[in-house]
C-alpha cells in the first residue's frame, strides 16, 4: 500500500496518507503557510519560512534537488515555538545554493511536501542616496543561475505572461516563444488559471482592468491594474525577468521604477527608458503573482524626424516621420497625451510601415502645441503653430467700424478682436511659451478622505489659476488648499464631500489642462465600532446572541451576514434587522455547534466593506478521548493517561471524575475528583487483577458523558514478538525476538524459551527454569539433526511470566541449503483482459551450487513503474500460476523466483513485456447471412444487430452516408456485437449505414441500406389522349411521394368493354406517361394508375372511359386578326422636383425626369415667370432629364419653381420651393464685408 495522495487546500502542496482510515482526532500533516520563492543577491542571508499542522505534531525536514544539505553551518534548520514557524536559513548564499528545495512535514499517518525555488543574483550592490534620506538599492547583475530546460519545456515567465494576456494574444505569444503544442498549452493554462485564482484569493479581494505596458510619453512607460487588497498592509513586489527590482511610491522622484496608487488603481511607471528595460515585468503580492506583462523595445531609430508645422485656421496640418525599421504602429501625443484615430486625428502609415503620418483635421487655436511621435523608446517632437492675418487687417477693421454707428454690439466686437490680436500677434511663433510636461488625470475620491490634483509645467516662473466647473478657486476657498513646489502645482482637498465632484481646470499662460473628480461614497465602519465588534460574544447553551454595528455610506446598501463563510438567511432562530445606518443580527436557541466566525458584509455601488467577530457558545464538555495509555502496571500500582475532551465546551477543565470496576464484579467504586491533568496513579490494586475505569470531565458548564476504558491488568508483561530464525544448522538453531510493548509496569527480568517438534502437542522449556534468558536472542543446541521444530518465548517481570508469544515458523535442524537456480521454459500459456496464465519447469539441481526448489514467487511490474509487486504472499509448489487483477490493455513485465530453505534464487524474466489482453484476432463478422437491405415503415423503429469477434476489444464506429450518425440513433456496443436502433424512424433516416470495427490488428467494415418509407399516396387524375391512331396515351399527375422516394414507380392496368376484367399492361414506370397499343375502334376502354414502392401499392387513380368511333371531324385552322402597335403617350413626370434649402452664396442644382411621345416641350418658371431665356440660370434637357443650375444663390432666388411639359397629347407640371439660408462670416474680412 503506497498511500492515498491528495492535494492540500494550499496550492502546490501534495499530501500522502499512509493508512485508509485515520483514528479519531488524528490528522495528516499539512501546510498552513508554505515557503515563498526567493530571489536574492549573492552573499545575503536566504530564509525560507513554513507553518505546518498535524496530530501528532509533524517533523519538518528539507531537501534539495541537486546536492546534499549535510553542512549544519551552511543549512540551518530552526523552529520557533512561539510563532510555530519552521525556518531554513542559508547564510552568505552563493550561486551553488541556487536550486529547487523541498520541504517535508511528516508524522506516523502521512506526509506533506511542497517545493520552492531559490534564485541567486551574481553581482554587486550599489547604494544610492535619494531625497528625504531615503536609501535606494540598485544592482548591477553579472548573471543569474537558471535551471536547464529540456527541449519543449516552457519557461515559467512565459506561463505568467500567458496567464495575464487576453485570448486574442495567445497565438502570437506561442509563435514568439516557440510553443507548438497549442492544445496542450490551453489545457495546462486552464489548470494554472484555476490554481492562480485560488492563490490570489488569499490576498486579493478584487482584480480587474489589467492594462499591458505601453510607452505613454517620450521617456516613460506605464502599466496599470485595479486591485483591492484584503489587507492594506500586504507587501507589493515588482520583478523584471524574475529578478526583484526596487521601486518608489513617489513617481516624481529620481528612482527609475515608481508606483502611484489612486484609490483601487495601481499605476507602475518605468522612466528614463533604454534598451535594457525590455523584458517581462511581474507584480506580486506577498509572493503570489498577480499580473505579468511583456515590454518589447524594437531596435528602431528615426531616419527623418517630424518638423515644425504652421497651419491656417480651419485647414489641415500634417506631421510625417520616417523610421529605419518597419513598425506597424507608433504612438502620437499632444502635450504628453496619447492620440487615437477619430474625427479630429487621422493616423496612417505606408505599406512598408516605414513612413508614419498624423493629420490634424480642421485646425483650431486649441490644437496648437508640441506633438511627439514615439517609436519604441525613441521619440521626435515638433510644434504646431497657428498662422494669423496681418495686423493691418485689424487696423482697417477698426477704422471701418468706428465710422459706423457705434452701438453696443459693434463696440463689443472691436474689443474682442483687439484682445485676440493682442494675444497672438505680439507672441513670436518661434517661442511656444510655457507648456504642460504632465497634465491632470481623472481620479476617484472617497467621501471623508483627502484628494490631490497634481500637474507639472515646463517653467517654475509661471503662475496658474485653478477652477472648478468654470468657477475660480482661490486660497480662501473652503476645503481646498493650493500649493506650488517649483514646476509642480497641487490642489489638495482636505476632506472630500459630494460637492467636490466635477470638472477641474488649471490654466497657465494660455495653456490649460482638465480632469474630472468622481466622488465615491462606499460603505465604511468607524474604527472604534470595528474594534468593539471584533470582541467575541460568549453566551451559554440555548441562550441568544446579538451582533450590531453602524455604518455610513451612499444608499442603497446590500447587507449580508455570514457564519463560517455561509450566508445567513432569516428563519425561526435567525433574525436580521437593517435600519438606515445600522444592521443587527439576532441568533436564538444557540447550540455549541453554532460557535464560529460571524461576518457582516455591506455593499453599495461604490464598494464593499466587511467586519468580523466571533461567537462562542458555552456547553458541557464532550467525553474524554481514548485509548487509555498505560504508563505503569506493576503488582501494587496502575498509572494511566488519557486525552482531554475534543471540545471542552468553551470552558477550561476543572477536574475529572473517576470510577473503577474490578473485572468480575458488578459494582463501581468512586475514586473522586482528579485535578485537570489527564493522568491518574491508582495504588489500591491487587496483584494480577484486571480493572476498568469510567472517566468524566467537569467544567463550570457541567459534566460530560462518560468514557469507559478497556481492561487494564496489574503486573504481568505482554507478549514478545514471535521468534525469528536467524540461522539453522544440524546441531544448532539461532533465534531472536523483540521485547513486549507492555512491560507490566516494571522492567523485564528475562525470557523463557520453549520448543515443540512438528506433530507434537507438548512444549518443552529450552532454558533452565531458574535461569531466565537475559538477551533477546538464543542459540538452541538441544536439537536432533533432520527434525523440524517451532519455538515460542514469554517475558518475565517481578510479577512472573506473561503470556507466550505466537509460535515461530517451523525450521529444520540441518545445515543451510543453497538457493535454487533459475526456472526453465518459463512461458505464457493464456491471457485475458484481467488474467495471465504462466507455466514453467523446475530448475535443475547441482550439488554444492544450487539445491532443489521448494516453492515459487511470481512478481509483476507495470511498465510505468520501477518497483516489482509480488502476486502470491506464500510460495506455491505447482509449476503453473494464473495472475489476476490486471488492468485491461496495460503493459506488464513478469518474472519468476524459485525459493527453498536457503533463500531466493535468481529471478527469471520473460523476454518481452506482456499486454493484458486475449491473443490478437483481426476483426471478423460472424453472422453467416447478413442482409444488406432493410425497408422500414415510417413511424416504426429500425433495429439492426451484427455480431463479430476481435481481440483486443475493437473500436466500433457507425456512419450514415459516410458521416457520423445523428444523436437520434442509439448505438449499443457489447462484447462480440453491436446494435443500431432508430426509434420512430422517418424518411430522413434513409441511407447507407456502415459499421467499422477496428483494433491494432486490422479493421473490417459492413454496409446496410436502410430505407424508411410509407404506403405511397395515389397519383393525380389520369387523362387519355390519342396521338397516333390505334393507341391511347395515359398521362397523370405525379404522386406527392415521388420527390421523397426515389424508388417509387407506377403500374397501369386496363379494362375494355369486351372482357370487363382488369389486367396489368405496364409496371415499373418511372415517368408520368404510358402509351397503350392495339386499341380497337368500337370498344370502350378504361385505365387505372397505381403508385408503387417497397411497402406496396397505393389506391388507384382511374381515367375517364375511352371510346373510339370511325367518324373523324374536319380539321379547321383559325388565324386571329393582327393588331397595330401605337407607341404614343402624353407627357408624364417620372421623377418629380425635390424641395431645396441652400446656403446663401452657394450653388443650387435642381433636376427632374419627364417622359412622353412625341417629345414634350419643357419650360421652367419661378413665381410663374419663365426662366428659359434668363442667362442667370443654366437649363438643360437631356433625354428627358431636365436640370437647372443656379451658380450663386441669393435672397432674390427664393420662391416657387415650376416645370411644365407640353405635347399635342397633353400637358404635365411639377412644382417645388427654394429656401435660402443666411451664412456666417468665418474671417475678419468677411465680417467687414458683411457689415
Amino acid at each position: 500500500f503506497s498511500g492515498i495522495k491528495r492535494r492540500s487546500k494550499v496550492p502546490g502542496v501534495m499530501i500522502t496518507q499512509y493508512i485508509e482510515e485515520l483514528p479519531e482526532g488524528m490528522t495528516t500533516p499539512d501546510f498552513t503557510r508554505k515557503p515563498i520563492a526567493l530571489t536574492i543577491q549573492e552573499g545575503k542571508l536566504a530564509i525560507f519560512k513554513a507553518k505546518v499542522t498535524g496530530n501528532p505534531a509533524a517533523t519538518v525536514t528539507w531537501k534539495r534537488a541537486k546536492g546534499e544539505m549535510n553542512d549544519p553551518q551552511k543549512f540551518q534548520n530552526k523552529y520557533d515555538p512561539t510563532t510555530n514557524e519552521h525556518t531554513l536559513e542559508i547564510p552568505k548564499v552563493s550561486s551553488d545554493e541556487a536550486d529547487t528545495y523541498k520541504c517535508y512535514a511528516s508524522n506516523e499517518y502521512g506526509k506533506a511536501v511542497c517545493t520552492v525555488v531559490l534564485n541567486v543574483i551574481e553581482g554587486r550592490a550599489h547604494i544610492l542616496k535619494a531625497d528625504a534620506g531615503k536609501i535606494i538599492v540598485t544592482f548591477w547583475y553579472a548573471g543569474k543561475k537558471v535551471e536547464e530546460k529540456k527541449e519543449g519545456d516552457i519557461d515559467d515567465s512565459v506561463w505568467e505572461l500567458l496567464l495575464s494576456a487576453e485570448k486574442k494574444d495567445y497565438e502570437h505569444i506561442c509563435i514568439e516563444y516557440g510553443i507548438t503544442d497549442f492544445r496542450g498549452m490551453l489545457k495546462k493554462l486552464a489548470k494554472m488559471k484555476k490554481e492562480k485564482e485560488e492563490e490570489q484569493a488569499q490576498f486579493i479581494q478584487h482584480l480587474s482592468n489589467l492594462k499591458p505596458i505601453e510607452v505613454k510619453s517620450e521617456d516613460a512607460a506605464t502599466f496599470e491594474l485595479e486591485m483591492e487588497l484584503k489587507d492594506p498592509n500586504s507587501r507589493i513586489f515588482l520583478y523584471k525577468d524574475g529578478i526583484m527590482i526596487p521601486f518608489s511610491k513617489d513617481i516624481e522622484g529620481e528612482i527609475k521604477h515608481g508606483l502611484k496608487q489612486v484609490g483601487k488603481k495601481y499605476i507602475f511607471t518605468v522612466k528614463s527608458l533604454n534598451p535594457e528595460d525590455a523584458g517581462i515585468y511581474q507584480v506580486d503580492v506577498e509572493g503570489v503573482n498577480i499580473f505579468s506583462t511583456d515590454f518589447k523595445i524594437p531596435p528602431v531609430e528615426f531616419a527623418l524626424k517630424i518638423k515644425e508645422v504652421t497651419a491656417q485656421e480651419r485647414e489641415d496640418a500634417i506631421f510625417e516621420c520616417v523610421l529605419t525599421q518597419p513598425v506597424s504602429k507608433i504612438t502620437w501625443t499632444l502635450k504628453n497625451t496619447p492620440l487615437s484615430n477619430n474625427e479630429k486625428y487621422e493616423i496612417t502609415c505606408s505599406e512598408d510601415k516605414l513612413v508614419h503620418r498624423l493629420r490634424i483635421i480642421d485646425c483650431m487655436p486649441l490644437d496648437a502645441g508640441i506633438y511627439a511621435a514615439i517609436a519604441g523608446i525613441k521619440s521626435s517632437s515638433a510644434w504646431l503653430i497657428r498662422h494669423f492675418p496681418d495686423i493691418c487687417i485689424m487696423n482697417h477693421c477698426n477704422t471701418y467700424l468706428k465710422q459706423r454707428n457705434k452701438t453696443q454690439r459693434y463696440v463689443k466686437m472691436i474689443t474682442v478682436l483687439e484682445l485676440l490680436m493682442t494675444n497672438f500677434v505680439h507672441k513670436s511663433p518661434a517661442d511656444p511659451g510655457v507648456h504642460f510636461s504632465a497634465g491632470l488625470e481623472d481620479c476617484k475620491a472617497i467621501v471623508g478622505e483627502a484628494a490631490e490634483l497634481v500637474c507639472k509645467l515646463s517653467s517654475a516662473d509661471c503662475k496658474g489659476v485653478w477652477s472648478k466647473d468654470g468657477n475660480e478657486i482661490t486660497a480662501s476657498t473652503e476645503g481646498m488648499t493650493i500649493s506650488k513646489e517649483g514646476v509642480v502645482h497641487k490642489l489638495t482637498i482636505t476632506k472630500v464631500t459630494e460637492e467636490f465632484a466635477g470638472k477641474y481646470r488649471f490654466e497657465a499662460d494660455g495653456r490649460k489642462t482638465e480632469c474630472v473628480i468622481a466622488v465615491e461614497d462606499p460603505p465604511r465602519f468607524n474604527a472604534k465600532e470595528i474594534e468593539a465588534f471584533a470582541n467575541p460574544i460568549v453566551v451559554k447553551h440555548n441562550h441568544k446572541a446579538t451582533f450590531k454595528i453602524p455604518f455610513i455610506g451612499h444608499e442603497p446598501f446590500k447587507v449580508q451576514w455570514y457564519k463560517d463563510g455561509e450566508e445567513l438567511t432569516p428563519d425561526s432562530h435567525c433574525k436580521i434587522e437593517i435600519s438606515e445606518a445600522e444592521s443587527r443580527l439576532l441568533l436564538t436557541k444557540l447550540q455549541r455547534k453554532d460557535t464560529g466566525e460571524i461576518k457582516i458584509k455591506v455593499k453599495n455601488e461604490f464598494g464593499t466593506v466587511e467586519a468580523i467577530s466571533n461567537l462562542v457558545v458555552l456547553d458541557k464538555p464532550t467525553p474524554p478521548l481514548g485509548p487509555l495509555e498505560i504508563v505503569e502496571a506493576s503488582a501494587n500500582c496502575i498509572e494511566v493517561k488519557w486525552r482531554p475532551p475534543k471540545d471542552n465546551g468553551g470552558c477550561p477543565i476543572k477536574h475529572y471524575i473517576l470510577e473503577r470496576n474490578q473485572i468480575g464484579r458488578n459494582t463501581w467504586k468512586k475514586i473522586g475528583l482528579i485535578p485537570s491533568e489527564a493522568h491518574y496513579r491508582d495504588t489500591d490494586v491487587d496483584h494480577g487483577r484486571r480493572y476498568c475505569y469510567r472517566i468524566r470531565a467537569e467544567t463550570d458548564e457541567g459534566i460530560s458523558e462518560l468514557m469507559e476504558t478497556e481492561d487494564v491488568q496489574a503486573a504481568y508483561p505482554g507478549q514478545p514478538s514471535a521468534p525469528k530464525v536467524a540461522s539453522a544448522f544440524k546441531n544448532c538453531i539461532n533465534l531472536a525476538w523483540t521485547p513486549p510493548t507492555n512491560t507490566g509496569g516494571t522492567s523485564i527480568l528475562g525470557y523463557n524459551l520453549e520448543k515443540r517438534k512438528k506433530g507434537s502437542n507438548l512444549w518443552g522449556q529450552v532454558n533452565p527454569t531458574d535461569q531466565p534468558i537475559q538477551a533477546k536472542k538464543y542459540a538452541v543446541n538441544d536439537v536432533v539433526k533432520g527434525m523440524e521444530y517451532e519455538f515460542r518465548v514469554s517475558a518475565i517481570n517481578i510479577s512472573g511470566a506473561g503470556e507466550p508469544s505466537i509460535p515461530s515458523e517451523f525450521v529444520f535442524a540441518r545445515d543451510p541449503k543453497k538457493p535454487p537456480g533459475k526456472v526453465i521454459y518459463f512461458k505464457v500459456t493464456d491471457s485475458t483482459y484481467t488474467t495471465l496464465s504462466l507455466s514453467w519447469t523446475k530448475p535443475k539441481e547441482e550439488p554444492g551450487v544450487q539445491d532443489e526448489a521448494k516453492g515459487y514467487f511470481i512478481d509483476v511490474r507495470p511498465a510505468e513503474n520501477t518497483e516489482w509487486d509480488r502476486c502470491n504472499t506464500n510460495a506455491i509448489i505447482m509449476t503453473s500460476y494464473t495472475v489476476k487483477g490486471l488492468k485491461s490493455m496495460a503493459m506488464y513485465w513478469v518474472r519468476l523466483i524459485a525459493v527453498n530453505e536457503g533463500g531466493e534464487g535468481e529471478p527469471q524474466e520473460l523476454d518481452n513485456y506482456i499486454l493484458a489482453m486475449p491473443p490478437p484476432v483481426r476483426p471478423r463478422f460472424t453472422d453467416s447471412k447478413i442482409k444488406s437491405f432493410m425497408v422500414v415503415r415510417a413511424g416504426n423503429s429500425a433495429r439492426f444487430n451484427i455480431n463479430f469477434e476481435a481481440s483486443p476489444c475493437p473500436d466500433v464506429i457507425w456512419l450514415k452516408d459516410g458521416s457520423p450518425v445523428s444523436k437520434h440513433a442509439t448505438i449499443s456496443n457489447a462484447e462480440g456485437g453491436s446494435q443500431i436502433l432508430i426509434p420512430s424512424a422517418d424518411r430522413s433516416d434513409t441511407g447507407i449505414y456502415t459499421i467499422i470495427v477496428k483494433n491494432i490488428v486490422g479493421q473490417e467494415t459492413f454496409s446496410i441500406e436502410i430505407r424508411v418509407t410509407d404506403e405511397p399516396k395515389p397519383p393525380g387524375p389520369a387523362e387519355l389522349d390519342e396521338n397516333v391512331p390505334g393507341t391511347v396515351t395515359v398521362s397523370w399527375e405525379p404522386s406527392p411521394d415521388e420527390k421523397r422516394d426515389d424508388r417509387l414507380h407506377y403500374m397501369v392496368t386496363k379494362r375494355d368493354s369486351s372482357k370487363r376484367t382488369w389486367h396489368t399492361v405496364a409496371d415499373r414506370i418511372f415517368n408520368n406517361r404510358f402509351t397503350a397499343c392495339n386499341i380497337m375502334t368500337g370498344r370502350e376502354y378504361q385505365f387505372r394508375v397505381y403508385s408503387k414502392n417497397d411497402i406496396g401499392l397505393s389506391a388507384p387513380s382511374e381515367s375517364p372511359k375511352w371510346l373510339i368511333t370511325c367518324k373523324k371531324e374536319k380539321f379547321t385552322l383559325n388565324i386571329p386578326e393582327s393588331k397595330t402597335c401605337n407607341l404614343e403617350s402624353p407627357p408624364r413626370f417620372m421623377v418629380p422636383l425635390k424641395i431645396h434649402t441652400s446656403p446663401q452664396g452657394y450653388e443650387c442644382y435642381m433636376t427632374c425626369a419627364v417622359r412622353g411621345n412625341p417629345t414634350p416641350h419643357v419650360t421652367w418658371y419661378r413665381n410663374n415667370v419663365s426662366l428659359n431665356t434668363n442667362t442667370n440660370y443654366y437649363i438643360t434637357n437631356t433625354c428627358g432629364v431636365c436640370s437647372m443650375l443656379i451658380l450663386r444663390v441669393g435672397a432674390k432666388d427664393m420662391g416657387e419653381y415650376k416645370v411644365i411639359a407640353e405635347s399635342p397629347l397633353g400637358r404635365a407640371e411639377c412644382t417645388t420651393n427654394l429656401t435660402v439660408r443666411a451664412g456666417f462670416p468665418s474671417t475678419i474680412l468677411e465680417v467687414v464685408l458683411y457689415l
